[in-house]
């Protein structure tokens, strides 16, 4: 393997964090987002999905966005007889994001991505160090 090839691998890796960081945003941006008639859906959590790829001009194992899709789980029910998305109960169904599980996601995702800049960096590094000694 070589230098560009790891550069290359890095980029990878900060751009699905990047990627991921963006989705635990708009979960956040949209938690408190419930539905505008009786009955209708609120705002569904986004889920982001890895996978493995392999570049096929170098060979070299890389990751990237496999999917982004929709959590499926429950949502939950708020007592507000006087939203206008109320049923006739009085319950309102509220966004399934969860602001821990999405705080956790972004602390999670920033570390990768800090992993990531510091594998750039470092092997940047390296790169300077074989130029000057060329000189």
């Amino acid at each position: 393997m070589d230098i560009n090839s790891t550069m290359g691998i890095s980029a990878a890796g900060m751009e699905a964090q990047s990627q991921r960081l963006r989705v635990v945003a708009e979960n956040i941006a949209n938690q408190d987002t419930t539905g505008s008639t009786p009955g209708a859906d609120p705002y569904r959590r986004k889920t982001i999905t890895f996978q493995n790829t392999i570049d096929q001009n170098t060979g070299v194992s890389n990751v990237s966005v496999k999917k982004i899709d929709h959590d499926m789980s429950d949502f939950q029910m708020r007592y507000d007889p006087t939203h206008p998305a109320a049923d006739a109960r009085g319950y309102v169904k509220t966004s399934n994001v969860n602001t821990m599980v999405e705080i956790m996601d972004s602390h999670e995702a920033q570390r990768s991505y800090e992993a990531n800049l510091n594998t750039l960096q470092t092997t940047r590094s390296m790169i300077t160090r074989t130029i000057d000694l060329l000189k």
